[in-house]
């Protein structure tokens, strides 16, 4: 009782004091907010490869007018501000080899369908999934590590940044 019997000047003071404490609590919380985890250059790679997903394939081209498998994988990298060579073979010889398990988004993954050469390239996107231009009367698409005819011919993996 003695509290109402105070003026009521102390008393919105008292309650002032307790209202811009827990303001500040608050707000220091805020502050302290765990902050969005920046994407690395592979994951941007990555992406843009994705975001041409539905493309069509055209042989010979590296632009979203249509996409051969090298012309993606440089088309990405440049997005990114990498130049990076224009054919399979060129690619191949520049990665740097990368292990199986130390695969990370933005990767590159080499196959040799029908040759002895290195003749197909595509971009890890994580998840044991990748993205690349397959053939012509194809669209850039999606598959995975999973799918026996691609895991039978995949001979390497490389990074070119």
């Amino acid at each position: 009782m003695a509290a109402y019997n105070r003026p009521m000047r102390q008393r919105i003071s008292r309650h002032s004091l307790l209202l811009m404490l827990l303001c500040v609590a608050l707000l220091s919380g805020c502050a302290s907010a765990p902050q969005p985890r920046k994407t690395t250059l592979g994951e941007r790679i990555a992406a843009e490869a994705l975001a041409q997903t539905g493309r069509p394939y055209r042989f010979g081209g590296s632009t979203p007018e249509g996409f051969d498998c090298s012309g993606l994988v440089r088309h990405a990298h440049l997005a990114a501000g990498i130049d990076v060579p224009r054919t399979t073979t060129g690619q191949f010889r520049a990665a740097r080899s990368i292990r199986w398990n130390k695969l990370a988004p933005g990767d590159l993954l080499f196959f040799r369908i029908d040759s002895r050469e290195v003749t197909h390239v595509a971009i890890y996107t994580g998840n044991r999934r990748f993205v690349h231009a397959p053939q012509s009367g194809k669209s850039v698409e999606t598959r995975t590590l999973d799918d026996a005819w691609y895991a039978d011919r995949l001979v390497g993996a490389g990074r070119l940044f």
